[in-house]
């Protein structure tokens, strides 16, 4: 589970419930009238479905479930495998990496060693894999741009309910005694439309699309490993080369990175010999 997504869930809410006791209400009415969140809800999802395609929605548990999910991208894992692969490139040529690209899980990654094996191009490895990269950020974009749509919908719905329920405040203008809830019962559309906007849909778009970026981050640092293999560069280059995709902190430590050094100079005497 995505930690972030729910301390940030739980907080938001916590707030809300907080300040409302301390003005002397209570988190209980914010369900005492069940039309203003069907309205909000069914109405939003409603409209984002006319703009969407019928496959986009059935597509919607997924990205909830990516929303509240982490990225399995272990990133110095794979720098580490792409140095090791260039390291017996450079020693035994790239016929002999056809076995570990077998044993590659990363359909990307496989795919782009695979194609390195093969003998392609270099220039259509990299356009190849930059096309499957683009059409992945694409994907990624329609269910971004669902809960996007769904977070603008919302305040709206929650002004028609309010506007809908001050039609049936005016109609009891002759029973003083009732208006107070009735006014109450109206705003809570607003407050509902509000709520769903800033707590829900616009926070699972925000964290789809930096889940998004963090992937398309990701296979750019693949497809330069990849490249960097292809043309028979030195490993320690290729591992400064995709070390510079990740921030300074969740680089591995020099420790490590002086055990994968080890090979690259045994690699270069060999090459020299």
């Amino acid at each position: 589970m995505d930690i972030a997504t729910i301390l940030g869930l739980v907080t938001a809410i916590t707030a809300i419930v907080v300040v409302l006791i301390m003005d002397g209400g209570s988190p209980a009415e914010l369900f005492a009238h069940p039309s203003a969140i069907i309205l909000i809800f069914g109405g939003s999802l409603g409209a984002t479905i006319i703009t969407s395609s019928l496959k986009t929605v059935l597509l919607l548990p997924k990205y909830l479930v990516q929303a509240f999910t982490v990225n399995k991208f272990d990133a110095n894992g794979t720098i580490d495998l792409l140095s090791r692969l260039a390291d017996k490139a450079r020693r035994e040529g790239l016929l002999s990496l056809e076995e570990d690209s077998k044993k590659i899980e990363d359909k990307f990654l496989h795919k782009g060693i695979a194609m390195v094996v093969d003998g392609i191009d270099p220039e259509q490895v990299a356009a190849i894999m930059e096309t499957t990269i683009e059409q992945m950020r694409a994907r990624h974009k329609i269910g971004i741009g669902f809960f996007t749509a769904a977070g603008g919908f919302a305040p709206t719905f929650g002004i028609i309910g309010t506007v809908m329920g001050l039609i049936s405040v005016l109609k009891q203008l002759d029973n003083p005694s009732a208006l107070g809830k009735s006014i109450a019962a109206a705003f809570l559309a607003t407050l509902w439309g509000l709520l769903s906007s800033n707590l829900i849909f616009l926070p699972i778009a925000g964290k789809l699309k930096a889940k998004s970026e963090d992937e398309v981050r990701t296979r750019f640092m693949q497809l330069e490993g990849i490249l960097a293999i292809q043309a028979g560069e030195n490993p320690r280059i290729v591992r400064d080369k995709l070390t510079a995709f990740l921030a300074p902190g969740d680089v591995k430590g020099e420790e490590d990175a002086s055990k994968a050094k080890a090979p690259a100079g045994k690699a270069a005497e060999k090459a020299k010999a």
